[in-house]
């Protein structure tokens, strides 16, 4: 009888011990049902957080298509107007050379007419000379305009 008694005592202590593990493995799959809710939750929540990211993503990618041409619009304008504003100086230029031509004109006229006349009389100022000085004041004008413009 001893034996049997050693050997139900035995079965017992086993069906105690599956019983606490059977127990403790309970607990662990309560708790993982709860972390899989859990995890549902983060998952969706990621899920929406993506689907946010790419409509964003596509709003920026069409604010900068706008962007780009918008700026090249704007290229386009500051380019024509930078190639007006080389015509413009180009042609003040050319005024300026004529006005200095006109001026190198009226002084050598007006260097001729100063020899010409007699040294004890005072001179008069001749029309020529006073267009002269009148183109040298335009000139120095002109020059300055242009040089503001192109500043």
């Amino acid at each position: 009888m001893t034996i049997n008694l050693i050997a139900d005592v035995l079965v017992a202590s086993l069906l105690v011990a599956t019983i606490i593990t059977c127990f403790i493995l309970t607990k662990r799959i309560e708790r993982l049902k709860t972390d899989e809710a859990g995890m549902r939750q983060t998952v969706g929540a990621l899920i929406t957080a993506t689907d946010n990211a790419e409509r964003a993503i596509a709003g920026l990618k069409s604010t900068l298509g706008d962007c780009d041409r918008t700026l090249e619009d704007r290229l386009r304008t500051a380019e024509r107007y930078a190639a007006d504003l080389a015509a413009q100086v180009e042609a003040g230029q050319a005024v300026m050379e004529r006005i200095g031509q006109i001026v190198s004109a009226a002084t050598l006229v007006g260097a001729k007419e100063a020899a010409a006349e007699t040294p004890a009389a005072a001179p008069p100022v001749s029309r020529l000379e006073s267009a002269a000085q009148s183109a040298a004041a335009i000139r120095a004008r002109a020059a300055r305009r242009l040089e503001e413009q192109a500043a």
